[in-house]
């Protein structure tokens, strides 16, 4: 009788603990969902007190500007390619060190901006979807059904209206979250969002000043740092941008280079204004993953080895892409931008085809009689024409580029070795500039003999995708080694 007394007991203590254990707990529940409500209500505060001001801006803070002068591409003297001798093909290679003049640092990839505060999905939306393309890309975003733009002229309190109309709580927040969705399913770069977001714009607005502020508007709320610009009754928007892009003039707002995107006008009226923890643009690429459009088949065939016979297909879309890209150099080095091309990975369309192929070739060599193999593919399957013929200017191509075009310089083919040698052999490569002339190094775990630079104890031998037939270790002739600059890949 006394056990079961005890066990009645305790059975109720126990009882009494659980009720006790749920009502903190629903207690600390309705406290954290009460916190958390609260938190986003001060996000949403943040974000509507950001674009209430910045409607007071443009009512009033407008300023006329000057377009600075489009910084050219640096010109150089170009080394046209070199066939080597019989005569030195039967030289013995020697080891020779080749001096350093500068090394240069790959630009490092910052974080891409996001919202100065998270963007709540709107759980009761009146929207409709909204489907464009891209890039040869289908994207769909949602849209407010009831936003209805419309623009009487380009005057203060017309835009302001506009964008107030933009901001409304709610309105646009399905949109900015479908859109930064988009970006990180398909890998955007800086670049390539805000060419998504404009055409998404055109596929809603006929009138391009609509369409305008609606970039303008997602841009920004994204957390790029963008300003307002207007000539006559047409709005523009410019981008800050962390790298200096050559051949457009570009606008110097409190210190920071401003680009039109869209406009070739030199005298603007902008609105200076600014967001919170606005970040500029970077033009350093990414893995853009678009939709596969194959080109036609191309047959590229080594001549020292025939056996290195490969058909080849790019994604037409990426293609596409590479045509808009801005040339830009960063850190004020013109030579970071080769390092940018170098660093772009292939197409994983293109691997999948290509990297199987040139595998098979080099199977069960060594390192150096697989870099050769593949130097000499890129020295004879592809014909070199200087850029200026070919462009008008000077143009460096990505990878990709340079398997599709049907003609290449020194940078292009050095640009792609130095990407086949990370990719299939898994050697770390360096490009070299001289005055004129682009080249590459690798750095071999076997003991290779030839021309090298030593950097941080280890040795880099030279290979010359244009000193045609030339095999590794060689340099061109009359290369100024005493200004050799160094540029680091990934």
């Amino acid at each position: 009788m006394q056990n079961n007394h005890r066990a009645i007991c305790l059975l109720h203590l126990c009882l009494f603990g659980v009720a006790l254990s749920y009502a903190q707990n629903s207690d600390f529940h309705k406290s954290y969902d009460t916190f958390r409500e609260h938190a986003k209500q001060q996000f949403n505060d943040f974000r509507k007190q950001a674009n209430d001001q910045y409607v007071k801006f443009l009512k009033e803070a407008w300023e006329q500007y000057n377009a600075l002068p489009a910084i050219p591409k640096p010109k150089d003297e170009t080394v046209p390619p070199v066939i080597i001798s019989e005569e030195d093909k039967d030289k013995p290679i020697e080891s020779n060190p080749i001096p350093i003049k500068e090394v240069i640092a790959p630009p490092t990839p910052n974080p891409q901006p996001k919202p100065i505060a998270p963007i709540k999905e709107d759980s009761q939306p009146q929207e409709r979807t909204v489907d464009f393309i891209y890039c040869g890309t289908k994207c769909k975003v949602r849209l407010n059904k009831n936003l209805k733009l419309s623009l009487q002229d380009c005057s203060n309190e017309q835009l302001s209206n506009v964008w107030t109309q933009l901001s409304e709580e709610g309105v646009l927040n399905n949109t900015i979250r479908d859109c930064l969705a988009i970006r990180v399913s398909r890998n955007l770069c800086d670049w390539a969002y805000l060419n998504l977001l404009s055409s998404l714009s055109k596929a809603v607005y006929r009138n391009d000043n609509e369409a305008t502020l609606l970039t303008s508007y997602i841009y920004a709320q994204s957390g790029y740092k963008m300003r307002l610009g207007r000539n006559g009754q047409h709005i523009y928007l410019l981008f800050a941008s962390k790298h200096v892009i050559y051949d457009v003039s570009y606008f110097n707002i409190d210190g920071m280079e401003f680009y039109p995107f869209e406009c070739d006008k030199n005298e603007l009226e902008i609105c200076a204004a600014s967001f919170p923890q606005e970040k500029p643009l970077s033009l350093i690429p990414q893995n853009q993953q678009f939709e596969y459009k194959a080109s036609d088949l191309r047959t590229l065939t080594s001549q020292r080895y025939p056996d290195v016979q490969v058909q080849v297909q790019v994604n037409k879309n990426m293609i596409d892409f590479y045509n808009t890209y801005p040339t830009s150099e960063i850190n004020g080095n013109f030579m970071t931008r080769w390092a940018m091309y170098a660093n772009t990975p292939l197409d994983e369309h293109v691997k999948d085809k290509l990297y199987p192929v040139l595998k098979e070739k080099i199977n069960g060599l060594s390192q150096l009689e697989a870099a050769n193999k593949l130097l000499n593919w890129v020295q004879t399957a592809f014909v070199y024409e200087y850029d200026d013929k070919v462009w008008g200017h000077d143009r460096a191509f990505f990878a990709e580029e340079t398997l599709y075009y049907p003609y290449c310089d020194c940078e292009d083919r050095s640009i792609l070795f130095s990407r086949l040698i990370r990719d299939l052999l898994g050697l770390k490569t360096i490009l070299v500039f001289y005055p004129g002339h682009l080249a590459s190094a690798v750095c071999f775990t076997d003991n290779v003999t030839g021309d090298y630079i030593s950097l941080n104890g280890k040795h880099y031998v030279i290979t010359d995708p244009t000193y045609i037939g030339a095999p590794v270790g060689m340099t061109m002739p009359d290369m100024d080694n005493t200004q050799a600059h160094v540029i680091l890949l990934e």
